[in-house]
Formats: structure tokens, sequence, C-alpha cells
């Protein structure tokens, strides 16, 4: 009885401790003018339940709260957003009191030079040196034959084959891009590199607390490897003085050509966010299109007939061209789709550089603001039948530049990559329907938030497409 009365006790003081801390860290934030919500525990806030519950965790803080309120995310103070309208104001007034604001784990791990990070001229002038890498004329010219190489290569002998098409894409991404960016050396550094920078994606969503097994330490470290690997690189060009045509190469351009000119530092940075940023976006909507193409036949089929009518105009090896990737119209209304229905990007993050005023509150200086556009994707009065995967709907162009639009950011921070990764993705699809079909093998679950991701893998049995024998 006594040993019971104990528990009782002990049970009972750990829950006023807990009840009293709580209540010491909302006091902390319970300042004049800031939005209503909850911050959770101190140094962690509400991150478990965000990072766990997701779009649950939003919509019960938007019933309770209404579409903008406070919490504590991913080490920071922090107000969420889920007015469509504010959503678009933020965006587009970036120069207004607000920047970049993405957690600090991804900051630390991406890098300071990180194109996320900086703002003003020096995001115009990295933004600069970015978009001359990725321009329509270097895509056509330079990028295009080089993914269609790769393409080509790596989606040979799939056949009579059971795969985990998640694996396959994230290696598929990653090494497309590795290709791109340092031609001459993507073979002979993928096996150091690729292991690397897995866990640094890893650690970019994840608490700053730098203790050991913990994903921030990982990624950390796994930066620390990819800087020595980055650094030998350039200094072996720079030792071989060599012309290179990819993307190292123009990056490390002396001449009047480059207006761009970048430090060492700034080149290494500007590297890990291509691959980071191509990474995420290409591998996810590789590897969904995969999945709902298999759940919707009759998309496929009509893929399937754009991409044929395309093979079927050139000879056997015959590489795709410029013309050839504009003519796929059907594919890209497949990939703004997966995009949508997937929810890849589920919003933005910008931080306050003064206190500021929005909505009718006040936000602190240095706060951060979390665009959450992921509701968008489902409206029912912007998307009929929003939850039916339907290309067709992306078929009117016009849908691309309405205001709602937001799959692939807004304002002046809008994805610069995106045509490059529509080109990735439709040359993936090229040879993946053409060459073979699939079906899936055993229970696919999936996990939508904070990333796509399945967790046990996505299996298929991989079989070749008789018509192209």
């Amino acid at each position: 009885m006594s040993v019971f009365m104990v528990i009782i006790g002990l049970f009972l003081m750990v829950l006023s401790i807990c009840t009293a801390v709580l209540r010491w860290n909302e006091m902390r934030y319970r300042k004049k003018g800031l939005p209503p919500g909850t911050m959770g525990w101190p140094v962690f806030g509400e991150t478990t339940e965000f990072l766990k519950q997701g779009p649950n965790f939003m919509k019960n803080q938007r019933a309770r709260y209404g579409t903008f309120f406070k919490s504590h995310i991913l080490g920071c103070p922090t107000v969420i957003s889920m007015d469509p309208e504010l959503n678009r104001y933020i965006l587009m007034n970036e120069a207004k009191g607000l920047v970049p604001g993405y957690p600090q784990s991804m900051l630390d791990i991406l890098g300071k030079c990180n194109i996320a990070a900086v703002h003003g001229s020096t995001h115009k002038q990295m933004r600069g040196a970015l978009l001359a890498l990725i321009s329509p004329t270097m895509i056509r010219e330079q990028l295009l034959p080089k993914i269609d190489e790769f393409m080509r290569a790596f989606l040979c002998n799939w056949d009579n084959k059971v795969i985990n098409i998640q694996d396959k894409t994230k290696e598929m991404a990653f090494l497309s891009s590795l290709k791109q960016i340092a031609s001459a050396e993507s073979s002979s550094v993928a096996k150091e590199f690729m292991p690397e920078f897995f866990k640094l994606v890893l650690g970019t969503l994840s608490l700053p607390i730098d203790l050991p097994g913990t994903n921030y330490r990982g990624g950390f470290q796994a930066r620390k490897n990819i800087l020595k690997i980055l650094g030998q690189l350039i200094e072996q060009r720079r030792e071989s003085e060599e012309s290179h045509k990819d993307m190292l190469g123009y990056l490390m351009r002396n001449d009047d050509s480059n207006r761009h000119k970048l430090s060492d530092d700034e080149i290494i940075d500007q590297i890990i966010t291509i691959l980071y940023s191509g990474y995420e976006t290409v591998s996810t909507t590789s590897m969904m299109s995969v999945k709902f193409l298999h759940d919707y036949p009759t998309v496929l089929e009509e893929l399937r007939k754009e991409h044929m009518g395309i093979r079927a105009r050139k000879k056997a090896d015959e590489p795709i061209d410029w013309n050839d990737l504009k003519s796929m119209r059907f594919t890209r209304a497949v990939i703004f789709e997966t995009s949508r229905l997937a929810t890849i990007v589920n919003g933005v993050l910008r931080k306050t550089t003064q206190e500021m005023e929005l909505n009718g509150f006040v936000i602190p200086e240095g706060w951060r603001i979390y665009v959450y556009t992921r509701e968008i994707n489902y409206d029912p009065f912007l998307y009929p039948d929003p939850l039916a995967f339907n290309p067709w709907r992306w078929m009117d162009k016009g849908l691309e530049s309405q205001s709602y639009f937001l799959i692939f950011g807004g304002g002046t921070r809008q994805c610069p990559g995106k045509e490059l990764g529509i080109a990735e993705v439709s040359t993936f699809l090229h040879y993946f329907v053409t060459r073979y079909r699939w079906g899936e093998v055993g229970e696919q679950k999936l996990m939508k938030f904070p990333r796509v991701e399945a967790p046990n893998g996505l299996h298929i049995r991989v079989s070749s497409n008789r018509l192209t024998d």
C-alpha cells in the first residue's frame, strides 16, 4: 500500500512540474498583440506534434485559433498563416521587413551562402549565378543531352525485376544532378558522396540539438565530409587547368563571360543547394508519378500515347531534344497534378527583421512566419474534385498563371529550378513508360508529412513494354 502511495505521489509531483513548466513557457510568449495559439515545451515547443501529426496538427490549431496562430516549431517561435490572401501578400513583400526564415538546422547544414538563406543584393547575386546555370538555353544545349544520356543508361535492364521505386528515384535524382554539376568526375565521387548527401538531407528538418545520434549531428557531420569532397574537386580542377562544360566549370570561370563570380565557399554552397533542391522535388515527384499512373490506368494510357508518338518519330537510340520536351504537354500536366495531389512542398518560411503588424497582430522581430500552402491544393473551388488525380485540368495553361498557383513557391522566391526539374522528371517518365509496364508488390504505405515518403519502400514488379521491343 505504501509503495502504491509513493508511486501516486511521484506521478502527481511530475504532473505538477510539467504543468508548471508548460504554463511558464506560455507566459513567456503572452505579449500584447500576439496571435492566439500554444507554444508547447521550452526549447522543443510543439515540434513533435508538428512533425508527427502534420496536416492534422494544423487543422486542429486552425479549429481552435483561426487561420493565423502562434506556435513553437523546429526551435523557433513561429506564426503560422493558413490564409491564402495573406500568404500571397507575405510572399510578394519580402523586402518589407521579411527575409527567408528557414529552420536553424537547415541553415547550418545547407550553409550560410545557400540561396534560401541570403537576401537583398547577396540573394540577387546568388540567384543570378544559379539562373545562368539553368536558363532555357543551358537546358536546351548543355543539360538536356546530359539528362537524356543518364536516364537512358539508368533505366536499362529493369525488366523482370522487383525494385523499390523510392530508392531508385532517390538515386536517380542525385546522380542525374551530380552528372550535370561535375560530368567527368561524377562516377568517381558518387560512391563516397551519395551516403553523405542522404544524411545531410535527413538532418535539415530536425531540432538543432548537437548530440550524438541525432539527425542534426549526422547532417552537420555529413556537410563537413561533403565540403572536403567538393573542396578537393575544385582544387583538382584548378591544378589541371582543363575546360569543363558543366555547372561546376561555369561557376569556376574567371573570364568576362561569367557575370556572377562567386568565392569557393559560395560555389560549394551553390552546388549543395542545387543537389538538395533538385533531389527533394525530382525524386519524390518521379516516385509519386509512378504511383499515381499505376492507380489511374486511363492517365497512364494517355501519357504512354504521347511518348510513343515521340519515339515513333525517332530512330531507336536517338535522344530526345528540346522540341520533344516542349511537345510533352500532357507530361507537364501529369507532373503538376502529381505535385498538387501529393503536396511535395507544404509551405515556406519567412523571418521578421523588425517588429511588424500582420492581420491585425503584432509579430516580434526575429520570429518565423510559416506560409502554409498545403490546403490550397485541395480547395474544391480552385480544383473541382480535388482528391482525384486529373492531369487534364492542367491542359489549360492559364491554370499555371493563377495567383493561387503556389506549387513552386511564389514572389521573388519562386523555385528557379522549376523548368530543369520538369525536364528531368519528363525524361525519366519518357523512358520509363515507353520501356516498361509495372504492378505494385505488397502493401504500399505512404506518409505525406513533413516529407512524402514510403516508410517501407514502394515496391513494383517491372516487365518489358513489348510494344517497344
